[in-house]
């Protein structure tokens, strides 16, 4: 019984053995499915060549020329009215005038500057009643202004000099008539330039000359009337 048992069990596992072998050699193969290839949808760069229209070349290598895009001013911005291409040339200017000054005596500075010091032009005695005092401007007419006092008494506040004589009647005191002519200004060119005159009321010269003079300097001439 026991050797009938054994050959049974012996059996059953050879049995079970090769079913397990014939099951994995009969197993169905499942082919790989191959997946889709991915479509790239991105956008193709081409590089550009290079522009080489405004490149400087340098040894080898091309170097761009940059802009700024802001253009250098064609002409030169003075603020003293006058345009120097050299802003050092006003200083200059100046510099060389003074330097000429040195060379001329004392009488030729006054004429191109303008007296410094007040001018005295003499007395002159006279048994008129009356004078006429004229002035004008004996230079090119550039604004030049002068106040006209009698005895230190503003007569003339405020003449313009222009290029012909004009001026007032003076009717003369006893004794000593001073008149002063006080330059306002140099005008534009300078100094304060003008001819004067003083006829009596017979016509007869008196006196007659020119002055050029510094702003705030004045020319005087004396009548005295006997």
């Amino acid at each position: 019984m026991k050797l009938l048992l054994s050959f049974f069990i012996l059996l059953s596992a050879t049995f079970f053995a090769q079913a397990q072998i014939d099951s994995q050699n009969k197993s169905t193969a499942i082919p790989a499915v191959e997946s889709k290839k991915q479509i790239d949808n991105t956008p193709k760069i081409t590089p550009s060549k290079p522009d080489n229209s405004n490149n400087t070349t340098f040894g080898s290598l091309d170097v761009p020329n940059l802009s700024t895009g802001v253009e250098a001013p064609k002409k030169e911005f003075s603020l003293f009215g006058e345009k120097f291409g050299n802003p050092g040339e006003l200083y200059q200017k100046q510099l060389d005038k003074n330097l000429e000054n040195t060379k001329l005596s004392q009488a030729e500075v006054e004429a191109r500057n303008g007296s410094l010091t007040d001018q005295y032009f003499g007395d002159f005695k006279s048994n008129a009643k009356s004078v006429n005092v004229s002035y004008r401007d004996h230079g090119y007419v550039d604004g030049d202004l002068i106040q006209v006092l009698v005895n230190d008494d503003v007569v003339q506040a405020r003449v313009f000099l222009n290029g012909g004589f004009s001026g007032f009647k003076l009717d003369l005191q006893k004794g000593f008539n001073k008149i002063d002519f006080l330059a306002l200004n140099q005008g534009e060119s300078g100094p304060n330039t003008a001819e004067f005159r003083v006829i009596d009321d017979m016509g007869n010269l008196i006196s007659a000359n020119r002055w050029n003079l510094s702003t705030g300097v004045k020319a005087t001439i004396i009548i005295v009337k006997e």
